[in-house]
């Protein structure tokens, strides 16, 4: 990947690997924005980003994109369907409307973006890595008590619920399972890492592979 032209690295994580800190503190290291859930939701939000809008707002704006992503990170929380009505709108409405700003965000920026099939969604684009960070269900068990003050039990449940979430989404809009090593250029395992180390190690592929 050349850091000298517009790039895109992509981070696919388990729950409780830490992979959504890595993905944002890498983003800091390569003084990019990041992108993962909640801005990605907060756009579809604040916007549902039809074709017809982008270009209405390109022709409009110089520096729309930035204008609008600074708009939506000063504006969390907001009613996800203010635009429209939640009874017609569908998972499917919601994957093309992200894809369409993913897709818009890996054209105007570098960038890193954590989750939301993008691996997937952005493959065609030609100046990219794609990052699965994984870990040990003890690993992952023990960081998810931690940080959301769960019980072992709950943490079990909670770890289970999204990891069947996101594989299903990830099987339902990309047609692969999002643990198949094939969809990335590296993996780690975060056990017995920190979350700085792993940013080195994505570090250091990045600038081999550039060269």
């Amino acid at each position: 990947m050349n850091t000298q032209e517009r790039f895109l690295v992509t981070v696919n994580r388990e729950l409780g690997s830490g992979g959504r800190s890595v993905a944002r503190k890498l983003a800091q290291r390569l003084d990019v924005r990041f992108y993962d859930k909640v801005q990605i939701e907060g756009l579809v939000r604040e916007f549902k980003l039809t074709e017809e809008q982008i270009e209405r707002l390109k022709a409009s704006k110089r520096s729309w994109w930035t204008e609008l992503c600074d708009k939506i990170s000063r504006a969390p929380g907001a009613d996800p369907y203010r635009q429209g009505d939640p009874e017609t709108v569908t998972s499917d409405d919601l994957f093309r409307s992200e894809s369409r700003i993913l897709r818009e965000i890996a054209g105007e920026e570098s960038c890193v973006i954590a989750g939301r099939a993008a691996f997937f969604v952005l493959k065609a684009h030609p100046n990219k890595v794609r990052v699965f960070i994984r870990a040990s269900m003890a690993h992952r068990m023990e960081r998810v008590m931690r940080k959301q003050g769960l019980s072992e039990e709950a943490a079990a449940s909670a770890i289970e619920r999204v990891d069947a979430g996101r594989e299903n989404y990830t099987k339902k809009y990309a047609g692969v399972s999002r643990y198949d090593t094939r969809n990335y250029d590296l993996v780690i395992n975060m056990d017995g890492l920190t979350e700085d180390d792993a940013v080195d190690l994505i570090m250091e592929y990045i600038e081999r592979s550039g060269k």
